[in-house]
C-alpha cells in the first residue's frame, strides 16, 4: 500500500492535530543569535520516508522531519544545479537572461546582488561553506564566506571499484554511471563533507560565535557512487519500476528529458531496458541512504554539542529528478518531478511534527531564514516571500502559485495544475489531482480552453499577483 505524505506522518506518529506556535526567534539563553545549519542535497527528489515513500531507508532525514515542518509543495525556480542555487542564494528569480544554465555564476548573472550568507556575515555570523553550495566553489566566495569555501579531496567522478576504473564511455568519456565498492563512507566526497562539517561544528561551539554553516552533499547526483553497505540495503529484484514509462500523451515536441546520464559508461546495459531501470533506481536509492547517513552524523553532533536548541536547520534538494518516469532520467524540464523538491525546516521555538501543503518556492528561503533568525535584511530586492508564518500555521492561506522555468519553457504550478508555455507556442497542462503522474497533456482540449486561458494570464501576471 502506498501512503500519501500526510498519512505516513500520521501513522508514524509524526503528525499532530491543532495549531502549532512558534516562540521567539532568539535562543532562550541570554537572547543570543540563532545559528543556521543549511543542508543542501544535490538532485534529491521527495523520495524519502517522511514524504510517504516507505521503500526508502532515510531514518535520519525522517527524524529531522519529525522535529520540524515538511513542505510537500516546495519548488525550485530552475531545474538545474547552478541556476537553482544562484536564484536561491540571491533571493532573485530567473529572467530570460539570468540564471539559465548548470554552470551559472551568481556573481556574473546578478553582479552586486547580496547573497544569503553575505547577509548573515554582515550581521556578525561566521559563514562557512562545505561541499557544494554555490555550483562553483569561488562564486561570490570573498563576499559570502568568512573563510575559503571547502570542497572534498575526492572528486565526484572518482571511482574506487577496480572494474569501474577500467571503464570509460558515454558522450564525455567518463567512468560508469554506478558503482558500489566496499569502502568507508569517507572514501567518497560526501563522507568527507560530513567529517568537515562535524569538525566545524565543534570549532564553532568552542568559538561561541553565531554561525551560518552550509553543508552541501553531492549525492544522489550522478554518477550513482556509494559504499556497498548502502546498496545492500535494497534488493534490486524487489525494487518497483516506474509504471508510466511512455511519453506523456499529447506532450509538446519541445518537451525533453535530460541527456546527462549518457555522459557515463553504460556498464553494458541497454538504455531504458528493465535491467537499466532497476539498476538506476537501485543506485539512486543507495545514494539517498548514503547521504541520509551523513545527515544523521551531522545532526547527532549538533545534538551532542548542545547546539540544537539554538540552531535553525533547513534541508533542501536543489530540484527534482525523473527516475525512469516517461523514460526520463534527470531534471532539465518543467514537469512536476523536475521542479518539486523536498524542503524541511526545524527551528527553535517552533513545534515540529507537522506538514504543509502550501506552495513555497526556493526563492523564499532567503527572507525566511532572515526572519527566523531575527536578521534584519539589508537586501531590498528580494523576490521571495518569507514562509516563516507557515511554521506557526502550516495550513494558513498562502500564495496561489509557484513559478519555474527551464530552457524553452516557463511554468506555473498551482494547488491543482502544472501549466507551461514553450517558446514555439506549445503548451502543457496537467491536472495534478486527477493525473498526478502527468501522463496526459490536456492543454489543447476544448473543454479546458477557459482554464488554460486563466492559467496563462496568471503566468503572465507573474509572482507579484499571487502573493498571500
Amino acid at each position: 500500500m502506498r501512503y500519501n505524505r500526510r498519512d505516513f506522518l500520521r501513522t508514524a506518529g509524526l503528525l499532530t492535530a491543532g495549531a502549532l506556535t512558534c516562540g521567539s526567534t532568539r535562543a532562550a539563553e541570554g537572547g543570543k543569535k540563532l545559528n543556521v545549519l543549511f543542508i543542501a542535497v544535490d538532485d534529491l527528489r521527495p523520495e524519502l520516508g517522511c514524504y510517504g515513500n516507505e521503500h526508502i531507508k532515510s531514518p535520519n532525514i525522517d527524524k529531522l522531519a519529525a522535529s520540524g515542518t515538511v513542505f510537500n509543495r516546495a519548488y525550485c525556480q530552475v531545474a538545474v544545479c547552478g541556476a537553482s542555487r544562484a536564484s536561491l542564494l540571491t533571493g532573485l528569480r530567473p529572467t530570460p537572461k539570468r540564471f539559465l544554465k548548470y554552470y551559472t555564476r551568481a556573481q556574473e548573472d546578478a553582479p552586486g546582488a547580496m547573497t544569503l550568507p553575505e547577509e548573515f556575515r554582515r550581521n556578525g555570523y561566521c559563514c562557512i561553506s562545505n561541499g557544494k553550495i554555490f555550483h562553483h566553489k569561488d562564486d561570490t566566495e570573498k563576499r559570502s564566506w568568512s573563510q575559503r569555501a571547502w570542497r572534498p579531496k575526492t572528486g565526484w567522478l572518482t571511482c574506487f571499484d577496480p572494474e569501474s576504473k577500467k571503464m570509460s564511455g558515454g558522450k564525455k568519456k567518463r567512468g560508469p554511471w554506478f558503482e558500489g565498492p566496499d569502502v568507508p563512507d569517507n572514501a567518497y566526497g560526501d563522507g568527507q563533507i560530513a567529517d568537515q562539517t562535524i569538525s566545524d561544528l565543534k570549532r564553532m561551539k568552542k568559538a561561541g560565535k553565531p554561525f551560518f554553516l552550509a553543508c552541501g552533499f553531492g549525492k544522489p547526483h550522478l554518477p550513482f557512487y556509494a559504499p556497498k553497505k548502502y546498496w545492500d540495503m535494497y534488493d534490486r529484484d524487489k525494487i518497483a519500476l516506474a509504471t508510466n514509462r511512455d511519453r506523456p500523451k499529447n506532450a509538446p515536441k519541445m518537451l525533453r528529458g535530460s541527456g546527462e546520464i549518457h555522459s557515463y559508461h553504460n556498464r553494458n546495459l541497454k538504455y531504458n531496458s528493465d535491467a537499466w531501470h532497476a539498476a538506476g533506481r537501485h543506485g539512486y536509492y543507495a545514494c539517498v541512504s548514503y547521504v541520509d547517513a551523513q545527515v544523521g552524523r551531522v545532526m547527532k553532533t549538533l545534538d551532542d554539542l548542545g547546539l540544537r536548541d539554538s540552531t535553525i536547520v533547513i534541508l533542501w534538494g536543489d530540484h527534482g529528478w525523473h527516475l525512469g518516469e516517461h523514460n526520463f532520467w534527470g531534471k532539465h524540464n518543467v514537469m512536476h518531478l523536475a521542479t518539486n523538491s523536498p524542503m524541511i525546516v526545524s527551528a527553535p521555538g517552533c513545534k515540529g511534527k507537522q506538514t504543509s501543503e502550501r506552495l513555497v518556492e526556493f526563492v523564499d528561503i532567503y527572507p525566511s531564514l532572515c526572519e527566523l533568525a531575527g536578521v534584519k535584511t539589508a537586501n531590498k530586492g528580494l523576490q521571495g516571500t518569507s514562509f516563516a508564518p507557515l511554521l506557526k500555521d502550516p495550513d494558513r492561506k498562502w500564495k496561489k502559485a509557484a513559478f519555474s522555468k527551464y530552457g524553452p519553457a516557463v511554468s506555473l504550478i498551482t494547488d491543482r495544475y502544472n501549466y507551461a508555455e514553450f517558446k514555439n507556442g506549445e503548451r502543457m497542462l496537467y491536472d495534478l489531482k486527477n493525473d498526478p503522474h502527468e501522463n496526459v497533456n490536456i492543454a489543447e482540449e476544448p473543454k479546458n480552453k477557459d482554464l488554460a486561458a486563466s492559467l496563462a494570464k496568471m503566468l503572465k501576471d507573474g509572482y507579484r499577483s499571487v502573493k498571500p
